[in-house]
C-alpha cells in the first residue's frame, strides 16, 4: 500500500530538486470508431475523446492540490490512426481533417497534447498508412496539440528502407511548413524502432492495439532528484554511488505510482503503467548532464560518458522495478538536446557531438532527440541517421528513436529557440558525406538473426 508518509518524505524533492510528474497520459481506443464515412469517424473520434476524458485535467489537478505533487502535463493518446482512418480517408487531405478533430477534442477537455497521428510500417506501408504520413507537414502546421510518430523498424521485423527514405523528405519538409514558428513542426514528430505501446512521453505517445479500452499511464521524472543524492556520496566507491542511484529511483517511482493509483480510481480506467523515465526540463538543475557530470564527467560526451549512462540507466531501472508493480513504457533515461541545459552546455562547448549522442542511445532510452541540425542537411542524410538509429533498436532488442529538427534557414552555430519544455538548442554539426546511394536502394533490411524466437 502506498499512503501519505511516502509522500511526505518527498517533500523536499518537489520544493528543491525538482521532482515532478511529468505526465498523466489516458491511452483511448479508436478502433470501435471507424467507419468508411470520414464525417461519421471524425464524430465518433470527438465524442469517444471527449467522453473518456471529460474529467482527465480536473482530476489531474485535485491529485496535485492534495497530495502535493506537481503533475506538468495531462496528456492523450489514441489508436495509430493510419489504422483508424484506413477505410474513411481516400486522400492526405481526409487525415488532416481528422487531426483538426484530434486536436478539437484536445483543446475541448484541456489537455497538453495529444499523440496518436501515427503510423507502424516497420515491414510495410498500406496505402492509408502512406497517406497519413505524406499528410504529417500539414497535419503538424495546421493543429497546436497533436503529435505524431512513426514506427520504422524492430526486431522481430527488420527495418522498412522506403519507409525511413521518405521520413527524411517528411521531416524535411515538416520543418518548411512550419518555419513561422521556429521549426516547431519536427519537435512533435519522432520516428521509433521497437515502439512500446504504453509510452505516456510525447511526441512518441500512441495507445497500441494490444492495449484495454482506457488506460493510465504515468510517467515521472527526476533528475534533479538523483543527481542531489548522488553529490552526498561524491567521491566514493561504484557500489555506493549505485545503491544510491537505485534507492532514490524507488522512492520517485512510488510517487508516480501512488499518482497512476488516484487517477485510475477516479477515472474509473484502469492502471496501465508507470514509465520511470528520468525526463530532463531546461530548468537549472533538472538535468540528465548534470548527473553524468556529478558522477565525475567534465561534460558530458567526454570518454567515459556512456558508460555512467549505463550505469545510471540500470540503476534506475532496478530501483523503480521495485517500487510499481508495472513499469513500462520507454523506462530509463532521456538525452534530449534541447531540454536539458546541461546538454546544450556540452554541445556548445564542443564535448558533445552527434555521433557520441548516436553512442549513447546504446545504453539509454529513445535516442538522437531534440537535435537541431543545418537547414540544408539532404533528405538522404537525414534518412541515413535514422537508418543507423533504428539499427541500434533493432540488433540490441531496444527502443530507439530519432526526434530531428532541421534549422530553416539556420546553420551550425546558430541557436533554434523552442521555448517551454522544449528550451532551445544550437544547430549541431552533420556529417556532410554522403549517403544517397545507400538511402535511394529502397526495400527492407531484414530482421537480425536473433529474432527468429518462436
Amino acid at each position: 500500500m502506498i499512503n501519505i508518509f511516502e509522500v511526505n518524505e518527498t517533500n523536499a524533492m518537489i520544493e528543491k530538486e525538482n521532482l515532478d510528474v511529468r505526465t498523466i497520459t489516458m491511452g483511448i481506443s479508436l478502433i470501435d470508431c471507424m467507419t468508411d464515412d470520414l464525417d461519421k469517424l471524425r464524430e465518433n473520434i470527438y465524442n469517444r475523446i471527449t467522453d473518456k476524458a471529460k474529467d482527465l485535467v480536473s482530476v489531474g489537478r485535485d491529485i496535485e492540490k492534495e497530495f502535493g505533487i506537481p503533475i506538468v502535463n495531462k496528456r492523450i493518446s489514441v489508436s495509430p490512426i493510419g489504422l483508424v482512418g484506413s477505410s474513411a480517408c481516400k486522400s492526405e487531405d481526409d487525415f488532416v481533417k481528422i487531426a483538426m478533430t484530434l486536436d478539437e477534442a484536445a483543446k475541448k477537455v484541456g489537455v497538453n497534447l495529444l499523440g496518436g497521428y501515427s503510423a507502424l510500417v516497420s515491414k510495410g506501408m498500406t496505402k492509408a498508412e502512406e497517406m497519413l504520413i505524406r499528410s504529417i507537414p500539414r497535419a503538424l502546421a495546421e493543429t497546436d496539440r497533436v503529435n505524431s510518430s512513426v514506427n520504422l523498424g524492430s526486431t522481430k521485423t527488420g527495418r522498412n528502407m522506403d519507409a525511413v527514405r521518405l521520413m527524411g523528405h517528411i521531416i524535411k519538409e515538416t520543418a518548411k511548413k512550419s518555419d513561422g514558428t521556429g521549426s516547431l513542426g519536427p519537435a512533435k514528430l519522432v520516428v521509433f524502432c521497437n515502439a512500446p505501446d504504453d509510452n505516456p512521453f510525447m511526441a512518441g505517445a500512441f495507445h497500441g492495439v494490444t492495449e484495454a479500452d482506457a488506460i493510465i499511464n504515468v510517467g515521472v521524472s527526476g533528475p534533479g532528484v538523483v543527481k542531489n543524492a548522488i553529490k552526498k556520496v561524491r567521491g566514493q566507491s561504484f557500489e555506493v554511488l549505485c545503491e544510491t542511484i537505485k534507492k532514490t529511483a524507488f522512492k520517485v517511482t512510488r510517487v508516480g505510482q501512488l499518482v497512476a493509483g488516484e487517477a485510475s480510481k477516479r477515472l474509473n480506467v484502469p492502471f496501465g503503467i508507470v514509465d520511470l523515465s528520468l525526463a530532463p526540463t531546461p530548468a537549472v538543475g533538472d538535468s540528465v548532464a548534470d548527473i553524468l557530470c556529478e558522477i565525475g564527467l567534465e561534460h558530458a560526451g567526454a570518454p567515459g560518458t556512456t558508460a555512467a549512462l549505463a550505469l545510471l540507466n540500470d540503476q534506475v531501472k532496478k530501483g523503480g522495478l521495485m517500487a510499481s508493480s508495472y513499469v513500462g513504457g520507454l523506462s530509463g533515461a532521456f538525452i534530449p538536446v534541447s531540454e536539458d541545459q546541461g546538454m546544450i552546455d556540452a554541445a556548445e562547448a564542443g564535448a558533445l557531438t552527434l555521433e557520441k549522442l548516436e553512442a549513447m542511445t546504446c545504453v539509454c532510452s529513445v535516442g538522437l532527440d531534440m537535435i537541431a541540425i543545418p537547414g540544408d542537411t539532404p533528405e538522404t542524410t537525414i534518412a541515413g541517421i535514422i537508418a543507423d538509429e533504428m539499427a541500434i533498436g533493432m540488433i540490441n532488442q531496444k527502443t530507439t528513436a530519432v526526434r530531428l529538427i532541421p534549422a530553416v534557414g539556420k546553420g551550425v552555430g546558430d541557436r533554434i529557440e523552442f521555448g517551454g519544455l522544449f528550451g532551445y538548442a544550437p544547430v549541431m554539426p552533420v556529417n556532410r558525406f554522403s549517403c544517397e546511394a545507400f538511402v535511394n536502394r529502397g526495400g527492407r533490411i531484414p530482421a537480425p538473426v536473433h529474432s527468429f524466437k518462436n
